[in-house]
């Protein structure tokens, strides 16, 4: 299955600080026909999804300016219509209580050791978009 929907790629909006972590998504999305935006910043990762264009998010939990769970909040505040798919990835280690309150909220939730950029890949073709 690749990314093509019609002729235009799907886009994904990466929130993710951790440079080579950004890098082997970034590769691996775009070799499947994935348009990938990498930023560094919650507050950036915010302001790019409030303007509904993307179709996935994969949205850090430890990034610079805004958590990645105050930039999930808001966006499912401010912008209920919202129909980008948010998915955390996180390396954090979380209790069930904190983790199971993130994925009532996330379309999906990754943890970045866990999964191969590959899998990763493959995550991202079974999302319906």
């Amino acid at each position: 299955m690749s990314a093509q929907i019609s002729a235009a790629p799907i886009k994904v909006l990466c929130v993710e600080d951790e440079e080579f972590i950004g890098e082997l998504y970034n590769r691996a999305l775009k070799k499947e026909g994935y348009d990938v935006k990498i930023v560094r910043s919650g507050a950036e990762g915010l302001e790019l999804a409030k303007g509904g264009s993307y179709d996935v998010m994969l949205l850090d939990i430890m990034v610079p300016d805004l958590l990645g769970v105050d930039v999930l909040r808001q966006l499912r505040h401010e912008v209920p219509d919202l129909k980008t798919k948010i998915i955390i990835t996180t390396n954090l280690e979380q209790s069930d209580e904190a983790r199971e309150a993130i994925e009532k909220q996330a379309d999906g939730y990754l943890i970045k050791a866990e999964i191969t950029p590959k899998q990763l890949v493959e995550f991202l073709n079974r999302l319906k978009l």
